[in-house]
C-alpha cells in the first residue's frame, strides 16, 4: 500500500493511507477478468456432457436428453370420455394403477394397428401410453354401456362399464368373477384391462382381423364396428396424448398482425 506523509505537526510516526479511488479501477479490472475466465473454464459445474468413453465431439447443451412432452404428473388424470361422470376420476385412476401393474404388458407394446388410434403412441412414454389406453377404454364404454357401471346386456349375460361375461372374467383370473361383482365400475375396469393385456401383447393389435379378430376386437363387438372404431378413434386422436409433439407446439404469428387478406 502507498504511504503519504501524514505525520501531526509536532513530528510523529506517518500513517498508511488508501490510494485515490481512479487507482483502484486497474486494480478491480483485473479481479474481474480472472473472475470471468474462471467461470468460463470446464469443471464440476460448467463440464461438457460427454461420457469418458465417448467422441471427443462437444455435446450441445441446449439439447434435450428426454421426450420433450409434458409428463403427466402424479395429481393428473389423462382426458376421458367420461369425464362428465362424478365418478370419473376414481374409475380413471384405477385404470393408471392396473396399467402399472397387471396391465402393464399393455404399455410395452406397440401394436401394428395403433397409428390409425394414436398418432404419438410409438413415441409416447409410459404415462401417455397409459394414458391411451384408459382413454380408449373410455371411448369404449360409450359404446358398450353408455357409461352406465350397473348396465346388464345380452338378456343377463354381460354385466358393467364394459360389458364383460362372468365366465370369462373368471377363466382370465379377474377378482370380480360375478355379475354384481362386475358391476362395480373399477372392479370391472381392471378386469378388462386384464383381458386386454392378454389379447393386445399376443396378437399386436387393436382391432384387426385376418382369419379372426384379433386384439380388443377378439372380446368387444363395438371393435368390429367401422362406424363405431371410426367414432372412437376420432376421439382419441383429438387428446394431447395421442397428437405428435409438432401438432402441439404453438405456431409463429404472421409479420403483421392481425394478418391482412
Amino acid at each position: 500500500m502507498a504511504e503519504t506523509d501524514c505525520s501531526a505537526p509536532g513530528g510523529g510516526e506517518k500513517l498508511p493511507v488508501a490510494p485515490a479511488p481512479g487507482k483502484l479501477l486497474p486494480v478491480a479490472a483485473g479481479l474481474a477478468t480472472a473472475l470471468l475466465v474462471w467461470l468460463a473454464a470446464p469443471g464440476p459445474l460448467m463440464a461438457e456432457a460427454v461420457a469418458p468413453d465417448a467422441p471427443t465431439e462437444a455435446v450441445s447443451r441446449l439439447a434435450p436428453d428426454h421426450s420433450l412432452r409434458p409428463q403427466l404428473r402424479g395429481s393428473q388424470v389423462p382426458v376421458t370420455r367420461w369425464r362428465h361422470r362424478p365418478e370419473a376420476a376414481l374409475w380413471t385412476r384405477a385404470m393408471l394403477s392396473a396399467l402399472r401393474g397387471h396391465a402393464r404388458p399393455l404399455v410395452e407394446v406397440v401394436p401394428r394397428d395403433v397409428a390409425e388410434w394414436c398418432p404419438a403412441y410409438a413415441d409416447n412414454p409410459p404415462e401417455a401410453r397409459a394414458a391411451f389406453w384408459a382413454g380408449l377404454a373410455s371411448a369404449l364404454a360409450k359404446h358398450e354401456s353408455t357409461y352406465d357401471p350397473r348396465a346388464v346386456g345380452g338378456g343377463g349375460k354381460w354385466y358393467g362399464l364394459l360389458q364383460i361375461l362372468p365366465a370369462t372374467a373368471r377363466w382370465r383370473g379377474c377378482r370380480a368373477g360375478s355379475g354384481p361383482a362386475l358391476t362395480g365400475g373399477a372392479a370391472n375396469l381392471s378386469c378388462a384391462l386384464r383381458i386386454m393385456a392378454i389379447t393386445v401383447p399376443r396378437d399386436r393389435a387393436i382391432a384387426l382381423r385376418d382369419t379372426r379378430w384379433r386384439g380388443v376386437a377378439a372380446d368387444w363387438g363395438p371393435m368390429r364396428s367401422p362406424s363405431k372404431r371410426r367414432d372412437m378413434a376420432n376421439w382419441l386422436k383429438q387428446q394431447s396424448y395421442c397428437q405428435p409433439i409438432h401438432v402441439q407446439r404453438p405456431r409463429l404469428r404472421p409479420a403483421v398482425w392481425p394478418p391482412q387478406g
